[in-house]
């Protein structure tokens, strides 16, 4: 008896093992297929997407040539935005109960917290995204103290007191410990994490104490700068996210400045889970999650496709924020958007900070 069983899971195994080989193999190939030149806009849509993952962008190298990764670099490449956001342009409302139109004409609709969520259905992505009447509801949570490991999104928004949420800025993903962020942290118009110099193309994404969403190139700044930075722009809330286009890199983060959109060759990026920030002339926030990596058939949102959507629903400014398999949306206790990753797909990975949504 206990022979025929070791034969059945035997056998079992072999035919796992089998399969294995087999799905690595056919991956392989198909990767190989596509980094060839008989497939350029797969190849270069491959080489864009996966240069912006924080796990896979090995890949890149492994089947494409540095010839064919710098085309796809150029070729991809987005104009730098240097303009200082004119504040004049947002005009917030003292009144948050005054009626405002969507898009379509039509009254906007929101919750008893102030806030709408609508469904976006792009070319490769779907989305969601919340737009909060009063900005001043929105602001930084984390993790803090930090420590070796974060909390998952609905963590980072159940702690804050918080009704709504989405992953903020750039942090140590390794391992999904979530415990360190990178760059700056400002929570409450207080520096939690000051290390602007550690890498480079560094810009705070955040809010100042007027409420007025700031967009700011911290690149080169000291713990010293910085310092004096928030104190004299009054920073009150903030994260960081990198702008880096190499062989090794490709993020972004303006993406509309004073109404204007960011100038891009292509489509300025590849495909991919997304996370922005915007803010309408009425000072309303918009908080945007897309999904991509193969989830429900997508391939994710492009940096086109951002400033398309935040374009659409008015943003007068408007960045990315950290994406992949970071996306998430926490809204009234539940998921909304989760992440890509299969093992936390009912889920978040752990996180260090987020932009939270507290109660009117």
């Amino acid at each position: 008896m206990g022979k025929k069983i070791a034969r059945i899971i035997g056998r079992v195994l072999l035919v796992v093992l089998v399969t294995i080989v087999m799905l690595v193999g056919t991956l392989f190939i198909m990767i190989k297929r596509i980094c060839s030149d008989s497939a350029p806009a797969a190849r270069n849509l491959f080489i864009s997407t996966v240069l912006e993952s924080g796990q896979m962008k090995f890949l890149a190298s492994w089947f494409c040539t540095d010839a064919q990764i710098n085309e796809v670099i150029n070729a991809n490449k987005m104009e730098s935005m240097d303009s200082d956001i004119d504040t004049s342009l947002i005009n917030i409302s003292s009144d948050t109960d005054t009626q405002t139109v969507d898009n379509n004409g039509e009254v906007e609709q929101f919750d008893g917290n102030g806030i709408r969520m609508v469904e976006i259905s792009g070319r490769s992505f779907f989305g969601k995204m919340l737009i909060i009447k009063d900005p001043s509801q929105v602001k930084v949570g984390t993790t803090y103290p930090w420590g070796d490991y974060g909390k998952e999104l609905h963590e980072i928004v159940s702690g804050a007191g918080a009704v709504a949420g989405v992953n903020g800025g750039l942090y140590v993903s390794s391992g999904n410990r979530g415990g360190s962020p990178l760059g700056i942290v400002v929570q409450d118009g207080k520096i939690t994490y000051n290390s602007p110099s550690a890498l480079s193309g560094l810009y705070l994404i955040g809010l100042n104490k007027d409420n007025l969403l700031v967009v700011k190139d911290i690149d080169g700044m000291s713990a010293a700068d910085f310092e004096s930075y928030v104190n004299e722009a009054g920073i009150r809330d903030a994260v960081a996210f990198q702008e880096e286009s190499s062989d090794s890199n490709n993020h972004f983060v303006p993406l509309i400045i004073n109404n204007e959109a960011r100038v891009l060759k292509g489509q300025g990026s590849g495909a991919n889970p997304r996370t922005a920030i915007g803010q309408r002339a009425d000072g309303a926030i918009l908080l945007l999650v897309t999904d991509g990596r193969g989830a429900s058939g997508h391939l994710g949102a492009t940096a086109s496709d951002l400033i398309s959507v935040m374009q659409e629903y008015g943003a007068v400014n408007a960045a990315n924020l950290d994406g992949g398999s970071s996306s998430t949306m926490v809204y009234n206790g539940g998921y909304e958007m989760t992440s890509v990753t299969f093992y936390y797909q009912n889920s978040s990975w752990k996180l260090p900070t987020a932009f939270v949504v507290m109660p009117k």
